[in-house]
Protein backbone atom coordinates (compact mmCIF):
# COMPACT_ATOMS: atom_id res chain seq x y z
CA UNK A 1 0.00 0.00 0.00
CA UNK A 2 1.00 3.59 -1.02
CA UNK A 3 1.93 5.71 2.33
CA UNK A 4 3.85 5.37 5.22
CA UNK A 5 4.70 2.21 6.85
CA UNK A 6 4.36 3.47 10.30
CA UNK A 7 0.27 4.74 9.55
CA UNK A 8 -0.68 1.55 8.80
CA UNK A 9 1.57 0.15 11.72
CA UNK A 10 -0.20 2.68 14.16
CA UNK A 11 -3.91 1.84 12.72
CA UNK A 12 -3.18 -1.79 13.10
CA UNK A 13 -1.60 -1.60 16.22
CA UNK A 14 -4.77 0.84 17.58
CA UNK A 15 -7.01 -1.75 15.58
CA UNK A 16 -8.40 0.88 13.99
CA UNK A 17 -10.46 -0.53 10.46
CA UNK A 18 -10.17 1.83 7.26
CA UNK A 19 -11.02 1.95 3.41
CA UNK A 20 -7.82 2.70 0.99
CA UNK A 21 -8.32 3.91 -2.33
CA UNK A 22 -5.25 5.09 -5.03
CA UNK A 23 -5.23 7.46 -7.06
CA UNK A 24 -3.03 9.48 -9.05
CA UNK A 25 -1.27 12.17 -7.52
CA UNK A 26 -3.97 14.60 -5.43
CA UNK A 27 -1.45 17.54 -3.96
CA UNK A 28 -4.75 20.24 -3.68
CA UNK A 29 -8.34 19.95 -2.72
CA UNK A 30 -9.10 20.48 -6.48
CA UNK A 31 -7.33 17.51 -7.44
CA UNK A 32 -8.16 15.57 -4.70
CA UNK A 33 -11.61 15.70 -4.77
CA UNK A 34 -11.79 14.18 -8.48
CA UNK A 35 -10.81 10.77 -6.60
CA UNK A 36 -13.20 11.10 -3.51
CA UNK A 37 -16.03 8.72 -3.90
CA UNK A 38 -16.81 6.97 -0.10
CA UNK A 39 -20.56 8.28 1.12
CA UNK A 40 -20.50 10.20 4.06
CA UNK A 41 -16.92 10.99 4.76
CA UNK A 42 -15.63 14.49 5.51
CA UNK A 43 -12.82 15.35 3.63
CA UNK A 44 -10.48 18.61 5.09
CA UNK A 45 -7.92 20.67 4.08
CA UNK A 46 -4.87 20.50 6.12
CA UNK A 47 -3.09 23.79 6.46
CA UNK A 48 0.00 23.75 8.71
CA UNK A 49 1.01 26.96 9.80
CA UNK A 50 4.10 27.95 11.90
CA UNK A 51 3.75 31.22 14.30
CA UNK A 52 5.94 34.62 13.68
CA UNK A 53 8.76 33.54 15.49
CA UNK A 54 8.52 30.00 14.12
CA UNK A 55 8.85 28.47 17.49
CA UNK A 56 4.86 26.73 17.10
CA UNK A 57 3.60 25.07 14.86
CA UNK A 58 -0.07 24.18 13.95
CA UNK A 59 -2.42 21.74 11.92
CA UNK A 60 -5.39 22.90 11.39
CA UNK A 61 -8.41 20.99 9.70
CA UNK A 62 -11.00 22.05 7.93
CA UNK A 63 -13.46 21.05 5.91
CA UNK A 64 -12.50 21.21 2.26
CA UNK A 65 -14.84 23.24 0.53
CA UNK A 66 -14.45 26.22 3.53
CA UNK A 67 -12.34 29.39 2.13
CA UNK A 68 -9.62 30.04 4.89
CA UNK A 69 -9.01 33.24 5.05
CA UNK A 70 -5.71 33.75 7.09
CA UNK A 71 -6.49 37.06 9.12
CA UNK A 72 -9.35 35.34 10.53
CA UNK A 73 -7.95 32.60 11.33
CA UNK A 74 -5.23 34.17 12.97
CA UNK A 75 -8.06 36.12 15.24
CA UNK A 76 -9.66 32.85 16.07
CA UNK A 77 -7.05 30.64 16.68
CA UNK A 78 -5.59 33.72 18.74
CA UNK A 79 -1.63 32.56 18.12
CA UNK A 80 -0.29 35.82 16.78
CA UNK A 81 0.62 36.04 13.18
CA UNK A 82 0.92 32.81 11.77
CA UNK A 83 2.29 31.88 8.17
CA UNK A 84 2.40 28.44 6.11
CA UNK A 85 5.18 26.73 7.04
CA UNK A 86 8.33 26.22 4.94
CA UNK A 87 8.92 22.39 3.20
CA UNK A 88 11.82 22.25 5.74
CA UNK A 89 9.51 22.57 8.87
CA UNK A 90 6.78 20.15 7.16
CA UNK A 91 9.84 17.20 6.39
CA UNK A 92 11.24 18.26 10.10
CA UNK A 93 7.87 17.95 12.10
CA UNK A 94 5.36 16.17 10.04
CA UNK A 95 7.23 13.89 7.99
CA UNK A 96 6.05 14.74 4.73
CA UNK A 97 6.24 16.75 1.50
CA UNK A 98 4.06 19.45 0.47
CA UNK A 99 1.04 18.12 -0.87
CA UNK A 100 0.67 15.40 1.51
CA UNK A 101 -0.08 17.08 4.57
CA UNK A 102 -2.23 15.07 6.95
CA UNK A 103 -2.83 14.56 10.74
CA UNK A 104 -0.76 10.92 10.21
CA UNK A 105 2.27 13.18 10.10
CA UNK A 106 1.81 13.69 13.56
CA UNK A 107 2.83 10.00 14.32
CA UNK A 108 6.51 11.53 13.22
CA UNK A 109 6.30 14.64 15.59
CA UNK A 110 8.07 12.37 18.72
CA UNK A 111 8.54 15.78 20.83
CA UNK A 112 4.60 16.27 20.55
CA UNK A 113 5.44 20.09 19.09
CA UNK A 114 2.31 20.69 16.70
CA UNK A 115 -0.71 21.56 17.96
CA UNK A 116 -3.75 21.05 16.26
CA UNK A 117 -6.69 22.77 15.82
CA UNK A 118 -9.68 20.83 14.35
CA UNK A 119 -13.16 22.52 12.76
CA UNK A 120 -15.73 21.87 15.18
CA UNK A 121 -17.91 20.85 12.32
CA UNK A 122 -15.66 17.61 11.72
CA UNK A 123 -17.50 16.21 14.83
CA UNK A 124 -20.86 15.42 12.71
CA UNK A 125 -18.44 13.31 10.52
CA UNK A 126 -19.33 9.87 10.57
CA UNK A 127 -16.10 9.12 8.66
CA UNK A 128 -13.28 10.98 7.84
CA UNK A 129 -10.39 10.95 5.01
CA UNK A 130 -6.63 12.04 4.88
CA UNK A 131 -3.81 10.96 2.58
CA UNK A 132 -1.50 8.17 4.83
CA UNK A 133 1.54 10.80 4.30
CA UNK A 134 1.76 10.26 0.60
CA UNK A 135 -0.91 12.35 -1.85
CA UNK A 136 -0.85 9.02 -3.83
CA UNK A 137 -3.73 7.82 -1.98
CA UNK A 138 -6.98 8.28 0.87
CA UNK A 139 -7.51 6.57 3.90
CA UNK A 140 -11.06 6.66 5.19
CA UNK A 141 -11.64 5.86 9.01
CA UNK A 142 -14.63 6.10 11.40
CA UNK A 143 -14.53 9.71 13.10
CA UNK A 144 -14.01 7.84 16.42
CA UNK A 145 -11.40 5.88 15.30
CA UNK A 146 -9.84 9.25 14.01
CA UNK A 147 -10.36 10.80 17.59
CA UNK A 148 -8.17 7.34 18.93
CA UNK A 149 -5.65 8.06 16.63
CA UNK A 150 -5.38 11.46 17.55
CA UNK A 151 -4.92 10.15 20.98
CA UNK A 152 -2.25 7.98 20.52
CA UNK A 153 -0.06 10.44 18.89
CA UNK A 154 -0.36 12.25 22.11
CA UNK A 155 -0.22 15.48 20.45
CA UNK A 156 -2.51 18.39 21.91
CA UNK A 157 -5.36 19.66 19.47
CA UNK A 158 -8.77 21.40 20.38
CA UNK A 159 -12.09 22.04 18.57
CA UNK A 160 -12.72 25.42 17.48
CA UNK A 161 -15.97 26.78 15.80
CA UNK A 162 -14.57 28.41 12.34
CA UNK A 163 -18.21 28.55 10.91
CA UNK A 164 -17.20 32.32 10.12
CA UNK A 165 -15.29 31.14 7.64
CA UNK A 166 -16.37 31.76 4.01
CA UNK A 167 -18.45 28.96 2.93
CA UNK A 168 -18.29 29.59 -1.15
CA UNK A 169 -17.84 26.14 -2.17
CA UNK A 170 -20.12 24.44 0.39
CA UNK A 171 -22.45 22.10 -1.29
CA UNK A 172 -24.82 22.22 1.92
CA UNK A 173 -24.95 25.83 1.92
CA UNK A 174 -28.36 27.33 1.40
Amino acid sequence: MIGQPEVYEALKKLNIPFEYDEHPPAPTIQEAVKYWHRENTHHCKNLFFRNHKGDKHYLVLVEHFRKVDIHFLEKKLRQGKLSFASAKRLQHYLGVAPGSVSPFGLINDREHHVHVFLDAHLQSAEKIAFHPNDNRATLTLAYKDFLRFLDFTGNSYEFIDLSLLSREDDPTAK
